[in-house]
């Protein structure tokens, strides 16, 4: 069976409003001193001493560091109003004399789901998950001591998929923020929360891995530019838990619950949660301008692949790979497609999702020092972020068949046609010429790199402009040969593809 990735809530609706008032910078500066000074604090277990590293060790430093943050944990409820919604004929019945059972208009019942979330300042605000309050009509706190509070919601982010919330109150308890950076595979965390409708609960495992995407983000059609950076744990997460918090064995926030991967949406293992510093940066915006002010370098990048470090000539396959012609910042700065970012500021970048991270923590308008590799050429540059224009992104689709027989195509897993005046005017692009995709293999070499409707420019450095001469520069591979290939799309920008041919 294979696994999904769900989010841990029904998403829900945007209830409007605008923070005002203090900021995350002030209201975060140390909004607990230390553990023990939260609020209503529990008593921590004060028996007689243990041996460190004890069985009964762990054991209280998992009730301090639980204690230390409970009291701040909240459950956020939500509601959904009842809407009609267009009924939709299932695909197994279109054309069947049974479709005319369906059509016209559904009521849709109203409905109600929970997540968690937790106190940033004393005077209410709260972060959660995004998808935990996107389309819901009402929303509702419980906080630990049972009060009911009502909710608005200050400004939500799609593309990390934080939220903040607030309530009137003060004097309300918060917890503590740590450092998601300082942390390291095998480190202890506890996940808080309210899974499962159970009420408040703890459970307790380690980071598993720093850096996931899981690509969840590209299936919601609100996040235009995904941001994953995730934390992944074996610490229990089940429905519910989204927006929760985990911590670390000081009590101090180290992530937000976000995800889990499951074939039954329910916990089998693997649990994902937004890195504090991350969630910390978009929170600050949505408190101070109700939306994110996202910093951008002008160019788009992929992770790097073992093919693309025997043609970039990098010592291993790390770092991000300019897939496109760049723009803006990037451009002026020399960058130029195909360049492997491999450090910003000074540290490494090992993927994507690492030097989209670093660029998030940093405002439009900074400075920063790019390290980059040019075939094998290490060189640095430096460069002014700008603000991003968020728009919808583009939707591409990777369907398609490869002719059965083609050796060719079968050796680089996808076919083409010639482009035709028709064809041109079919891609938006009149007067397009040469090759352009027609199907991929899913199984093949260039799956999830080329789809339907691309280009083909250059292969390995030939220019194609018939079936012929890809033809004839695929025939001269040889068996497992690293394959460079620049395509255009018909918006006119342009990406660079590395795989391995088929053997």
């Amino acid at each position: 069976m294979h696994s999904k990735l769900r989010k841990l809530a029904v998403p829900g609706v945007l209830a409007a409003g605008l923070g005002a008032g203090l900021t995350l910078a002030d209201v975060m500066k140390d909004p607990i001193a230390d553990a023990g000074a939260q609020q209503a604090q529990p008593a921590v277990y004060t028996g007689a001493a243990t041996a460190p590293g004890s069985p009964a060790a762990l054991s209280t430093a998992f009730r301090a560091a639980s204690h230390a943050a409970m009291n701040a944990v909240v459950q956020v409820r939500t509601e959904t109003a009842a809407r009609t919604v267009a009924q939709q004929v299932p695909p197994e019945l279109r054309g069947t004399p049974f479709e005319g059972m369906f059509g016209g208009q559904m009521r849709v019942a109203p409905q109600a789901t929970s997540g968690s979330g937790f106190i940033i300042s004393p005077e209410g605000y709260i972060v959660t998950n995004n998808h935990v309050v996107d389309g819901v009509t009402r929303v509702k706190v419980v906080l630990n001591d049972k009060r009911e509070l009502d909710a608005r919601v200050v400004g939500r982010d799609p593309n990390t998929d934080i939220a903040v919330l607030k309530v009137n109150g003060s004097g309300l308890p918060t917890v503590r923020l740590g450092d998601s950076d300082q942390l390291d595979t095998g480190d202890w965390v506890l996940a808080l929360g309210y899974p499962l409708e159970l009420g408040q609960t703890t459970t307790a495992g380690i980071v598993s891995a720093k850096g996931r995407s899981i690509g969840i983000m590209q299936r919601s059609d609100a996040a235009s530019s995904p941001l994953e950076h995730y934390i992944q744990t074996d610490a229990a997460i089940n429905p519910g838990n989204s927006g929760g918090p985990l911590v670390d064995l000081q009590g101090r926030v180290i992530g937000v619950n976000s995800a889990i991967a499951s074939p039954t949406g329910y916990y089998s293992g693997y649990g994902f949660a937004v890195p504090i510093n991350l969630a910390r940066r978009v929170a600050d915006d949505l408190i101070r301008y109700g939306v994110v002010h996202r910093p951008m370098m002008g160019v788009e990048i992929r992770d790097v692949t073992n093919a693309d470090a025997e043609v970039f000539g990098l010592p291993s396959p790390d770092g991000a790979v300019v897939a496109s012609e760049t723009k803006g910042a990037a451009r002026e700065a020399g960058l130029q497609m195909g360049d492997v970012i491999v450090a910003l500021d000074g540290q490494p970048v090992r993927s994507r999702g690492d030097l989209m991270e670093a660029v998030m923590r940093k405002e439009p308008g900074d400075p920063i020092r790019v390290d980059y590799v040019r075939y094998g050429s290490r060189r640095s540059a430096t460069l002014r972020l700008t603000q991003m224009d968020v728009r919808p992104a583009a939707i591409q689709s990777d369907a398609g068949e490869v002719a059965d027989g083609d050796d060719a195509a079968d050796r680089v897993g996808f076919a083409v046609t010639q482009i035709t005046p028709q064809i041109a005017q079919q891609l938006g692009a009149p007067g397009a010429q040469g090759v352009v995709v027609s199907g991929v293999d899913p199984m093949g070499p260039a799956a999830g790199q080329l789809g339907r409707g691309v280009i083909i420019e250059r292969f390995n450095g030939r220019a194609i402009g018939t079936v012929a001469e890809l033809r004839q520069a695929v025939a001269a591979l040889k068996p497992g040969q690293v394959v460079s290939i620049t395509a255009r799309f018909n918006d006119g920008s342009h990406t660079i593809v590395n795989f391995r041919a088929r053997s």
